[in-house]
């Protein structure tokens, strides 16, 4: 029995502490509980992505957001019963109690299966890296080398994309590939050493944002996972595909939280009158992150052989009711497009590297776990 210390909270808890709960416990869930070690509730990632999208701030408490009537099990109960239980539900996982309602354990519906069927896996049934950009506001440092090769903490941030979404568990990742195309593919090569497969999508004139998905010629069985070649991001692409699942949209947009702080104090007016004086307000907005899920119909309507932006295809989606789902972004989010974010990425991952001490090349985990605390302080 795995410890499940870093998945409780108790009730003095905000949401920042609850997000790292969520990523430390690597359950997709925090259980709250009282001094006794009683149940409370449980709140998962989608309960805080729900709460971010209706206003609440990280610093609110989790009672918040919580369940309070969470779907729970007696420790005893077989395992068959409990992943009927979850399959119910719609859940992944759930607290195991004693018969003073106190945690024990926490059921992993993931766990479980893979315990009575390893051969069983489930996630994006692809991806896609747009990485045809030129990349000229990094102008003189892409001049001979293409923006996803631009190194972040010693790895290209195509790498450290491709591995990442490896790590997720998707197997076949292609690259749209443009401006000095024969580095990326040279770097990558056909994506054996990264454990999955990698097809190049060559354009043969410039499509746009979404138009080279008009050159995927396999047909998809699930959804598509989309995100451009200048992010460097430590979202959980599971959580994702989760909510793309549940809600079943045409298409997810990944959006993060982008305050502007207005230095000024604003007047408003009802006629010739002002009528209130709000010193310095910030204004709150979520923003394209520039990552998606796209179902199989959201590829299908990308037109061949034309320009094809990814805005022309949100559009179609916002003409059909339910067509477009929102999904905020909580974790570490930077657009490497720009000297100056590609500095602060830089430090940021350095600071995080010497914080965590020695680590093995391929333990990013920890890396990006530590990067999203820092998002959240």
């Amino acid at each position: 029995m795995d410890s499940i210390n870093e998945c409780l909270i108790n009730e003095t808890a905000d949401i920042r502490d609850t997000i790292r709960a969520i990523e430390s416990g690597k359950k997709g869930i925090a259980v709250v509980v009282d001094h006794c070690g009683t149940l409370q509730g449980v709140v998962t990632d989608g309960d805080v992505r729900r709460g971010l999208l209706a206003g609440q701030k990280l610093k609110d408490s989790v009672t918040a957001i919580m369940n309070r009537r969470p779907t729970k099990a007696d420790v005893c109960s077989s395992q068959a019963s409990i992943i009927e239980l979850l399959e119910q539900s719609g859940l992944e996982a759930l607290p195991l109690v004693n018969e003073q309602n106190c945690v024990v354990d926490i059921a992993l519906l993931s766990a479980i299966r893979r315990h009575s069927d390893p051969g069983q896996a489930t996630g994006f049934s692809s991806a896609l890296i747009m990485a045809g950009g030129e990349g000229r506001r990094l102008l003189p440092l892409t001049e001979n080398l293409p923006k996803p090769l631009v190194e972040v903490g010693g790895m290209p941030l195509i790498e450290r994309q491709v591995r990442r979404i490896a790590h997720a568990g998707v197997n076949r990742i292609y690259v749209a590939v443009n401006y000095l195309a024969e580095m990326i593919e040279s770097h990558l090569g056909d994506g054996s050493r990264f454990g999955v497969e990698i097809h190049y999508l060559r354009e043969p004139k410039k499509l746009g944002t979404a138009g080279s998905l008009s050159l995927i010629t396999e047909k998809l069985d699930g959804p598509l996972l989309l995100m451009n070649g200048d992010v460097f991001t430590s979202i959980n692409f599971q959580y994702l595909l989760d909510f793309h699942s549940k809600h079943q949209p045409l298409i997810t947009v990944a959006a993060i939280d982008y305050h502007v702080e207005i230095p000024y104090g604003v007047i408003k007016t009802e006629g010739p009158f002002a009528i209130c004086l709000e010193e310095k307000p910030s204004q709150q907005f979520l923003c394209n992150a520039g990552i998606y899920a796209l179902s199989p119909e959201a590829v299908s309507r990308v037109p061949p052989n034309q320009i094809f932006n990814m805005t022309d295809l949100i559009e179609s989606g916002l003409s059909q009711k339910d067509g477009v789902a929102v999904f905020p972004v909580h974790e570490y989010w930077s657009d490497i497009g720009t000297h100056a974010e590609l500095d602060k990425a830089r430090s940021e991952l350095k600071i995080v590297r010497e914080t965590l001490g020695d680590l093995e090349e391929s333990d990013e985990i920890a890396v990006h776990i530590e990067l999203n605390h820092r998002r959240a302080a």
